[in-house]
């Protein structure tokens, strides 16, 4: 029960990191006294001296990668765009005249327009039909790019997966009560509770004893979680005696573990009996449905399928 646990209790966090044209003079301060370094060893030089610390560092994208390390991998790439730094070998890098030029020209810090200001810069940026290389290069074509061009798409997709959930709950709303408890176990099952063969199923009906679902945890159901799903309209939250009520019926049939799931909120109350009790109980609430149906891909389908490239490094070796 505590894998459940964790894949449904996954706070929130806002970045703190600086935007990713903030590492370009720490990194090539670093570099700054001739030597080649590593990329490994740069990155966590550049960490140390712009100050990051280890929760910032620990900071994850969607796509699993280490935010600060991804930043830094857009600094890396736009100071070698502008020729400021050199790669005399794979995985390594090393300061150029430029480089130094840009530390003592910008002793506070600079950014991306400070780049553009490099003729090789603009000369690197690739022109597409009629556009030229100033029209890109002023942005007139071009995202902001303060901010981290992998961070921005993944904000974009973010911005998409915010609009179903909303349009996925205002649906589970509008549904019979039967199908919305089909729905809470088909995310049970897809979440991989239940085993390969999905052994979830719903109850309902007058003689559930106060459970609308079970998720056999085993082939032969000596492991189960019981489920409780109550569509609740917006703004109105599921209170202390509906979970008191669940944990009794869950009492009922031997069970210690179980999920209560709604498509609006819990109170604080239930939120805190929850926390009081020895039996097991997991409160998945609206938004977080939601969230999962996306993640696990029930009532959702994928629109479309964008590819990011990159270069083959070992093609050219």
């Amino acid at each position: 029960m505590s894998d459940l646990v964790e894949s449904v209790e996954q706070p929130d966090n806002i970045s703190t990191l600086p935007q990713w044209h903030v590492f370009m003079r720490p990194l090539l301060e670093v570099l700054s006294d001739g030597n080649s370094w590593s990329k490994k060893d740069l990155e966590q030089a550049t960490l140390d001296k712009a100050g990051v610390t280890s929760e910032q560092r620990n900071e994850l994208l969607p796509s699993g990668q280490y935010r600060a390390i991804n930043r830094i991998g857009w600094a890396t790439s736009h100071l070698f765009q502008a020729q400021a730094l050199e790669k005399p070998m794979r995985a390594v890098r090393r300061i150029t005249s430029t480089g130094q030029n840009l530390l003592e020209e910008y002793p506070a810090g600079f950014g991306k327009s400070a780049l553009e200001e490099i003729p090789a810069f603009l000369a690197y940026i690739p022109s597409r039909g009629p556009l030229s290389n100033g029209a890109l290069a002023s942005g007139s074509e071009s995202p902001d790019m303060d901010e981290d061009p992998m961070e921005l798409i993944e904000a974009g997709i973010a911005a998409f997966e915010s609009e179903a959930a909303s349009e996925l709950i205002r649906k589970l709303r509008e549904k019979h009560p039967d199908f919305f408890e089909q729905a809470v176990v088909d995310v049970l099952n897809k979440m991989g509770y239940g085993g390969t063969e999905e052994r979830g199923r719903r109850l309902g009906g007058s003689g559930d004893g106060g459970v609308d679902g079970v998720i056999d945890q085993d082939a032969l159901g000596l492991n189960r979680i019981y489920v409780q799903a109550k569509r609740y309209g917006e703004g109105n939250s599921v209170q202390r005696p509906e979970i008191q009520g669940f944990v009794g019926a869950l009492a009922g049939k031997g069970a210690a573990q179980g999920v209560f799931v709604t498509t609006g909120l819990f109170s604080k109350g239930a939120r805190e009996y929850v926390g009081q009790i020895p039996s097991r109980v997991v409160l998945i609430d609206g938004p977080r449905l939601a969230e999962l149906m996306i993640r696990y891909r029930v009532g959702v389908q994928i629109k479309r399928t964008y590819e990011v490239v990159e270069v083959d490094e070992d093609y050219f070796e």
